[in-house]
């Protein structure tokens, strides 16, 4: 019988076959009697059975029990041969084929969204492809998993190379990833799961438990809390996000006295979103001593508590920051870290933790009963408004205030895009503030930032809107595009965003585009050949478009 060495790889069997076997010695033994060729062709026919059967060879050893049911409908003849070829498509990157062909791998990702939407469930035949894949690319293993469902933890226990499915992803269980193989039907099956199940299953029936009952996820964390690994505890703390709630509150104030200072800096931070909470108000205590509202009395006006007068048009106001002088043990524990980052003073530094921390509905209280844009208009002394606009802006961001977010950005025509910049609002980073705003909101104000500015610095914010583009900002994307191709530049400098636009945009587009596909008249100063770039560039975007509006249609339940 053929076999291979030890070291025998399917990358060495394919280079003895190309260089072929008089150049290379094939890196097999063979049987008595039959020739090197023959011997290669053996070893690379058994190989093949071998990695299609995604397990590797080992020594015999019990088999691996049945595979887990997983009740969820099959994929659609179509949509299987689709996903075969996306897969085939990710192995392939260097492969020839004209530029204005559609990039599979990019698509690869919407496709296993959609999938999942719809509640498929991988084929059998395809999952080792499709673990394959997730163990390359980080980005899909959220979708994959969800997709390989129970039978891809099961196949992955068989396989080294898909550990990471038994460990989760990046220490979060995948959203809405079906029950493991063996999970608690009831409370005491619960708790064995979780005190002896992988850590992707324990991160996920954490979740579950959560969702259903947040009391009763927290009591099973509690309870093994003290015995976790910080590492783990971390993960777990950070998995508190989404259904977080003020019951939470004794069990994070806990946390703050954890050893590890990654998990207090957690605790902090998510008792920090609870603005009811007692760190909240202490930051509130700590915040108020260094930033004061200040006003000079105009005749006119009476002077109010605090110095303040009842009418705020006969005074001059503007706010007075005194940073904190020491960064004291109390402090420490809510989460203040007391080392600045290189280049970052010490004080600044403080402040703006405090500020970040601080529940934003205490500034219109303190400040005279202002409105957010009031406050947010008011001068600052001293040279600290970037410091405290850009730690109102985490807060902004943290506690998921719209209001505040809308303040903070100011209209899209003049809104800053990068810290670098010198402009004097250039702390704002409007990719973040968006981020809590409604979608369609969010859609509207990048469209018509998009109209002022156009595109060279909208990428970032391109990023946090919904999928698909809504019709405004598609527009207004297209619109720049089609500016950028009559100014006669090459569209090299707008890949990103043509990429994005790939991705992003309604499919159902693909027909008003189809203009665009054309070799335009070249005009005078434009770059040699910048048409005929050009066109090329919109005939991808368009063949993306429709291969995307294919790829919905074929997952659409019948």
């Amino acid at each position: 019988m053929t076999t291979t060495t030890p070291t025998a790889s399917w990358d060495d069997l394919v280079a003895a076959a190309l260089l072929g076997t008089e150049r290379r010695t094939p890196p097999v033994a063979p049987r008595p009697g039959q020739d090197a060729p023959s011997a290669l062709l053996d070893a690379a026919a058994l190989s093949t059975v071998r990695r299609r059967a995604g397990l590797r060879p080992a020594p015999a050893r019990p088999g691996p029990g049945r595979a887990p049911e997983d009740p969820r409908p099959a994929l659609t003849a179509a949509a299987r041969s689709r996903l075969a070829m996306l897969l085939a498509d990710r192995s392939a990157p260097g492969r020839g084929g004209p530029r204005s062909a559609p990039d599979l791998a990019e698509l690869l990702p919407q496709w296993l969204a959609l999938a999942n939407h719809h509640g498929y469930r991988v084929p059998d035949a395809l999952l080792p492809a499709l673990l394959d894949a997730a163990r390359a690319r980080t980005d899909l293993r959220p979708e994959a998993l969800t997709l390989g469902g129970p039978r891809a933890l099961w196949l992955a226990r068989l396989n080294p190379d898909w550990k990471f499915a038994l460990r989760g992803t990046a220490g979060r269980a995948p959203t809405a990833l079906p029950e493991p193989s063996g999970a608690a039907t009831g409370p005491d099956d619960e708790h064995r799961l979780w005190e002896e199940g992988l850590f992707a299953e324990r991160v996920s029936l954490l979740a579950a438990a959560r969702h259903r009952d947040p009391a009763a996820g927290l009591a099973l964390l509690s309870g093994t809390w003290s015995t976790e690994r910080a590492e783990d505890r971390l993960m777990f703390l950070d998995s508190l996000r989404d259904d977080l709630s003020p019951s939470d509150e004794p069990f994070l104030e806990q946390a703050l006295s954890d050893r590890s200072r990654n998990v207090r800096a957690t605790a902090a931070e998510l008792l920090s979103a609870l603005p009811g909470s007692a760190l909240a108000a202490r930051m509130a205590e700590r915040s108020r001593g260094c930033v004061t509202l200040t006003t000079d009395e105009v005749p006119g006006g009476e002077p109010a508590t605090g110095g303040l007068t009842t009418d705020k048009s006969t005074a001059a106001a503007w706010i007075t920051v005194r940073p904190p002088d020491e960064c004291d043990s109390g402090m420490q524990r809510d989460g203040i870290v007391p080392k600045p980052p290189s280049g970052r003073g010490e004080r600044s530094w403080w402040l703006g933790q405090l500020v970040e921390a601080t529940p934003l509905d205490r500034w219109s209280a303190w400040f005279g009963g202002r409105g957010v844009a009031e406050i947010v208009a008011l001068p600052v002394a001293d040279g600290w408004q970037a410091d405290l606009h850009a730690a109102w802006c985490r807060a902004a961001v943290r506690q998921r205030s719209a209001e505040w977010c809308r303040a903070l950005l100011g209209t899209p025509a003049v809104a800053p895009v990068t810290a670098g910049e010198a402009a004097p609002a250039a702390w704002r980073d409007p990719a973040k503030l968006l981020s809590a705003l409604p979608a369609r909101e969010r859609a509207e104000w990048v469209a018509e930032f998009i109209a002022s500015h156009g595109l060279s610095d909208a990428f970032r914010l391109l990023g946090v809107c919904t999928v698909p583009w809504a019709e405004p900002l598609g527009r207004a994307v297209v619109d720049a595009l089609d500016i950028a191709r009559d100014a006669g530049s090459y569209p090299w400098s707008f890949s990103g965003v043509m990429g994005l636009a790939e991705r992003c945009l309604d499919p159902a587009q693909a027909d008003r585009l189809e203009v665009l596909t054309a070799i335009p008249d070249e005009s005078e100063g434009a770059a040699p050949g910048a048409g005929g770039y050009w066109a090329e560039a919109f005939q991808r975007l368009v063949g993306t478009l429709r291969l995307r509006a294919a790829m919905q249609a074929e997952l659409e339940p019948a």
